[in-house]
This record gives structure tokens, sequence and C-alpha cells, in this order.
């Protein structure tokens, strides 16, 4: 059901459109810990396998990223101006250019994804393992490009609790998968599965992913969501919606890939320090993740309402909603940084007790934590810039805060000074403060504020 977002209490239409979203997103990676926690009993060095192609691979969602961030203001702005007929050509054009350039990833990446694979380590059984992992992955991208394309437009259209069933539904379907699909014998039972072993978490997301679009693509094009676009609609290219789409989000997408490519040396880094560390770093590196998701959850929820509200050229009602916003997911982070401090050791422990990992992934969590408390006020006010279609924020809090801040400290202190692995930790907190201010300096400068995409 579409939901006017300008209408109504604040506070509750930030909740209605992010809660159901954090949840979803919450179950998406609830079902990443468990794909850690089956990958860990295969062996460290799958986990570590499994790492490594990860952290190469969000490097290939650049483009999702930048047409992503621009349907959000092209549809939830359309929407909130009452054009239905621009509203329906936007969604059909997004799902179309989703495809297409998945594509021509799928292509590139054939290229130089074996020996990127190489560059972390020389360990076979750990480049077999990333291998067999990510090319099932690779092969099935535009079904994972456009799986995040319906959740989108519904919540552009106000609608957070459909995408939050689907991803509910989709979480199930992989946990359930994963074992069935990974191991001969489900370990601690006697049930039989397929064997497959790393392939069969690759199998488990794909096929998960597949049945969440799927079920969001019929429901948006039977018109449930309230605009029903057309299936013809999709094999007609609108060349300038479509620079639209390619252009209004490159702000976000020269952020992802610079993020990327920068949590890539990060990991080259880590690798120094052997198996094991990258095994913590792929374990707290997921935990984080399940952390950010309301982060995630209040910025999807809060950047359709800005959106709607600037559509309707109400500036007072979008600011409030990133007051709100920040002060939300700034106590958010608090709490998970105190449980980060007391518990860490206790949750690492929960999908690898060797106690190299537990160590070094506590260490990671107690440290990261620090930087994301101060990231969550900063990430609460940047709705304002994904509502607007102001995107530039962002690329310049990922170049200060990676290129001018954690890499630099990386260079200084892990191959000048040979320092601890701490350090490696410690590069994320100074790299998330220096994105924190960025964003809060973007915020009260106000350009947002007049930017429009219609």
């Amino acid at each position: 059901m579409k939901r006017d977002l300008n209408q109504g209490s604040i506070i509750k239409n930030l909740f209605v459109m992010s809660v159901p979203t954090m949840f979803g997103m919450l179950s998406q990676m609830i079902y990443d810990l468990v794909d850690i926690f089956w990958i860990g009993k295969l062996s460290a060095e799958a986990v570590a396998g499994v790492t490594i192609f990860s952290s190469i691979f969000w490097l290939l969602n650049t483009p999702n990223d930048i047409i992503g961030q621009s349907s959000i203001s092209l549809i939830s702005q359309r929407y909130g101006a009452n054009d239905e007929e621009g509203t329906k050509k936007a969604i059909e054009q997004t799902i179309t250019f989703k495809v297409l350039i998945a594509l021509v990833m799928v292509g590139a990446s054939l290229l130089f994804i074996k020996p990127l694979i190489g560059l972390f380590s020389s360990e076979k059984v750990v480049v077999d393992a990333a291998l067999n992992y990510g090319y099932l992955r690779l092969f099935f991208l535009p079904m994972m490009f456009s799986s995040y394309s319906v959740n989108t437009i519904l919540r552009c259209l106000g609608d957070a609790k459909t995408p939050m069933y689907i991803m509910f539904f989709s979480s199930i379907i992989n946990i359930i998968l994963d074992p069935l699909l990974m191991f001969d014998i489900i370990p601690g039972t006697s049930i039989r599965g397929v064997g497959m072993g790393i392939q069969g978490v690759a199998f488990a997301t794909i096929i998960s992913q597949s049945l969440a679009f799927i079920i969001g693509f019929v429901y948006i094009f039977r018109g449930k969501a309230g605009i029903k676009p057309s299936l013809k609609g999709l094999f007609k290219l609108d060349k300038i919606i479509g620079i639209k789409l390619l252009t209004i989000g490159l702000p976000n997408g020269l952020e992802a890939l610079s993020r990327n490519i920068a949590g890539v040396i990060c990991m080259r880094f880590v690798a120094i320090y052997g198996t094991a560390v990258v095994a913590a770093y792929g374990v707290a590196s997921r935990i984080f993740g399940l952390a950010f998701m309301p982060l995630i959850g209040f910025s999807m929820g809060g950047s359709a309402i800005v959106g709607q509200s600037l559509g309707a050229e109400n500036i007072e009602r979008s600011k409030k909603t990133a007051g709100y916003s920040s002060l939300i997911s700034g106590v958010v982070m608090l709490f998970f940084g105190v449980i980060a401090f007391t518990l860490g050791d206790n949750v690492i422990s929960i999908f690898n007790n060797t106690p190299e990992i537990v160590f070094y992934g506590a260490q990671f969590l107690q440290f990261g934590s620090i930087g994301l408390s101060f990231l969550g006020f900063a990430f609460g006010f940047s709705i304002v810039f994904s509502g607007s279609g102001y995107n530039f924020p962002f690329v310049i809090g990922s170049v200060v805060s990676r290129w001018f801040i954690q890499v630099p400290i990386l260079l200084i202190a892990i191959l000048w000074l040979k320092l601890d692995v701490a350090w490696v930790w410690l590069s994320y907190v100074f790299s998330d403060i220096g994105e924190s201010i960025v964003f809060f300096i973007f915020y009260k400068k106000g350009k947002w504020k007049t930017k429009r995409v219609k």
C-alpha cells in the first residue's frame, strides 16, 4: 500500500518506514552470519576465502549503488509531486538499467577476479574456496541487482512492510538451504544434505535472492503497490531517465568505488598477518554489518520521507526528519559499542572458537565500534543528501575518510613502523570520525534544500 509521507507525525512515519526496512535488512544480515557460521564448520581457510572474495565483490556493486541511489530521489520525488506517469517510467527504467549494467559487470569481472584473489593469499585452499564460491555469485549478479531494486521501489512509494516480508522470506530460505546444500550430513544431526561444500553457500544465496526478486516484481507489476508499471516499458529505453539514473547517483557510485577500493587495500594489509586474522576480520565484518543495519534502515526510510517532502517543497519537515534520524541512529550505535566492549569475544566464538580468531575478531569489534558510534549520528543527517539527490557529500566523505585518513595511517603504521594489527582496526576509527565531520559540515551548509531531480 502506498503512503503519503507528507502527512502525519514525522516520528511515526520515520518508524513506520524505517523499522520494517531495518528488520528486513537485519534478516538479510542474519543469513550472512548464518553463512559464516556454517562456512566456519568447513575450515578457517574457507572463511578466509569467502572474506577475500567478498571484499573484491563489493567493487562490482558500484553501478548498483549509482542506479539505486538515483532511483530513490527520482521515484520518491515524482511520487511526492503526484506525477504518476513519471513514477511508472522511473520504476520501469530502474529495473531495466539494473539488469543491463549487471550483465556488463559479469563480463568484466571474469577477466580479473582470479588474479585479484591471488594477491591476497598464496594458499591454494584459500584461493580455491574464494573461486568456487565467487564464480557462482558473479554469474547471478543481475538477479542480485534486481532484487535490491524491487525493495527500493516499494519504499519510495511509502511501503516499507512488503519489502520486510520479502526479505524475511528470502532469509529463511537461505538459512534452511545453507546446511542442506553444504554438507553430506548436517553437523550435529543425522540429516543428509547435498554435500556441495562452499558452493552450497553460493547456491543458497542465489536461490533466495531470485525468489525475492520474483515475488517483489510480480507484486509491483500487478499494481499492488498503488502504481502499476508496464511490462512493455521494460523493453523501451528512455534516454532522459537513463541519463538521470546514471548521473544523479554518480557521486554515490564514486563514493562506493572509493570506499570499496580502500576496503580491498585494507584487506591486503589484513592479509599480511595471516589466514587466522583474515578469518577474524571476515567474522567481525559480518557482525558489523548486522550492527549497521539499523542505520541503513533509518537511512532508507528517512530518505523516502525527505524525497517526498522536498517533492512537496516542505523543507522544514525534511530538517526535522533528519534530526530525529540522527538522534535515533546515534543511540543505536552507542548501544552496539557497549555490547562490543563487554561481549565481543563471546560473540566471535559463536562462529569460530579458534583462540587466535576470537582474540583478533573481538579486538576489531571493540575498536571499530568507537568510530561507528560517531558515524551513527552523522549518518542520520545524511538522509537529506539521498532524498534530495544531492549526493556530492558522500564522495567527499569517502575520499577524505579513506584516502586522506585511513590509507595513510595504514601505510605509516603497518608498512613503515611495522606496528601491530590493532592499527588496522584503529584506521577504521579515525576514518569513521572524519567521515562524520564531513557529513555534518555539508548538512549545515544546506545546499540540499534547493536540490531537485524532477
